[in-house]
């Protein structure tokens, strides 16, 4: 199922001179641009001096056909990505407390590159209410998604396919091959934490079907050949509520090893997983049931959340990680940790205000606290907790409408083995510019 940039760009021509008026009028096409500064400190390395400190400019363009008109229609979407390095954080050796590589790869010496930048191209088709997709993917799946957490968004290679023939039902089946991760320019294999070995096949089938206007149940199934398999079950329910709405996220994982994971021999090429302390000795099997509930009360502006999520089985939660920024759907996945050590309990609250009820419209503020113990570890159960706070500011008219600014804090402190303490912030000023 590999495609190459090439061989789409052939495609977009060949749709290009047979475009007709659907084709050109539903196309879409933007520039986001996106300022970042990202600032983080370790607070237990030696001497206390271990940083991280870059700032950059990025630059998304995406473009969106429309389809051609007929029984079958056919269309192309495009991306591309540039990161412009403004401070690279550093020389990367050992008389410079900085470390590059938050925001930009890094080349031999260890310094930042001054750039960095990746395409890609989808050729779709659409019959009826089923799509295809083949090539540049974005997945947001339960048991796939991309990352958008620095600069630049991570990219995957694949095919998709995307049904909405019945209605309230939404049934999504793929295969994703390859991907390009957030400060990566190259096209890379797929893994898990823990893995040293690659696999250049992950498939993915599931669906969610409204029961009622304010219940959706959802089935997903995930496989990373030779590491595991995953059966995701989730639930999302909304009801109102003393003038207001309650939201009620309910989600299990069940995660087996697939493959050579599931041998010695297997788990010793790299085909294993971290989070395994069995008698002391990590043997890397995928063995993991996590599950969640997320309570989420909105009111007059006012959101109050509450959630707990516990990990089970004898490996952390497995899930796409190349090790260059990844995302877990999980309700504990954020701005620092992810809270899904093998045998992990966690607590979360956290509150937001949407000052738009106070005649400031745009401004929005939150914080969120985690507190995660029982962590499996060969010195016994570890904990961690991470406080994060975050206010976002988009400006609502004038010639610079739609401006956004943010400002993430977070902090994190841990006692489990080969983990630092962290203080870190990232400000962030976005703004989109309408092409087509």
């Amino acid at each position: 199922m590999k495609h190459t940039p090439i061989a789409l760009a052939v495609a977009f021509g060949i749709l290009a001179q047979q475009a007709n008026a659907a084709f050109v009028e539903d196309s879409k096409a933007s520039l986001d641009l996106r300022n970042f500064y990202y600032d983080r400190n370790d607070k237990n390395t030696a001497d206390n001096r271990n940083e991280a400190s870059e700032w950059g400019q990025g630059f998304i363009f995406n473009f969106q056909s429309g389809f051609t008109e007929g029984t079958v229609g056919f269309g192309v979407d495009a991306i591309g990505l540039l990161g412009v390095r403004l401070d690279g954080g550093g020389d990367g050796d050992t008389t410079d407390s900085r470390k590059p590589g938050q925001l930009f790869p890094t080349e031999n010496n260890g310094k930042a590159v001054h750039d960095y930048s990746k395409a890609g191209v989808t050729a779709k088709a659409r019959i009826s209410k089923t799509e295809l997709r083949v090539g540049t993917l974005l997945p947001k799946l339960p048991v796939a998604t991309y990352n958008d957490g620095r600069l630049l968004p991570q990219l995957f290679q694949g095919g998709q396919i995307i049904s909405q023939e019945i209605d309230g039902l939404t049934l999504t089946a793929g295969q994703l091959e390859h991907t390009k991760t957030r400060s990566s320019t190259d096209d890379i294999s797929l893994r898990i934490a823990g893995g040293t070995a690659d696999t250049n096949k992950f498939y993915f089938a599931g669906g969610d079907y409204k029961l009622t206007k304010d219940l959706t149940a959802q089935y997903y199934y995930g496989n990373l050949e030779d590491f595991y398999k995953q059966h995701f079950l989730g639930l999302v329910h909304n009801y109102a509520l003393g003038g207001g709405n309650l939201k009620t996220d309910l989600r299990y994982f069940h995660s087996d090893a697939d493959g050579k994971n599931g041998s010695a021999s297997g788990r010793a090429e790299g085909y294993r997983s971290s989070g395994y302390y069995g008698g002391g000795v990590t043997t890397g099997e995928v063995d993991n049931q996590t599950w969640s509930a997320l309570f989420t009360y909105s009111h007059s502006g006012h959101e109050l959340s509450a959630g707990y999520q516990q990990v089970e089985g004898d490996s952390a939660f497995p899930f796409l990680n190349q090790g260059d920024g990844s995302t877990a759907y999980l309700i504990t996945d954020r701005q620092i940790g992810k809270f899904l050590n093998a045998g992990e309990r966690t607590w979360l609250a956290g509150y937001g205000y949407d000052f738009a009820k106070l005649g400031v419209p745009g401004l929005k503020a939150s914080v969120v606290y985690l507190s995660g113990d029982n962590i499996d570890s060969a010195q016994g159960d570890r904990k961690e907790w991470e406080r994060d706070l975050r206010l976002d500011y988009v400006l609502q008219e004038g010639t610079f409408k739609g401006l956004g600014f943010s400002w993430r804090n977070a902090s994190i402190r841990s006692n489990v083995t080969n983990t630092s303490d962290q203080d870190e912030n990232r400000l962030i000023v976005s703004y989109s510019l309408p092409l087509l």
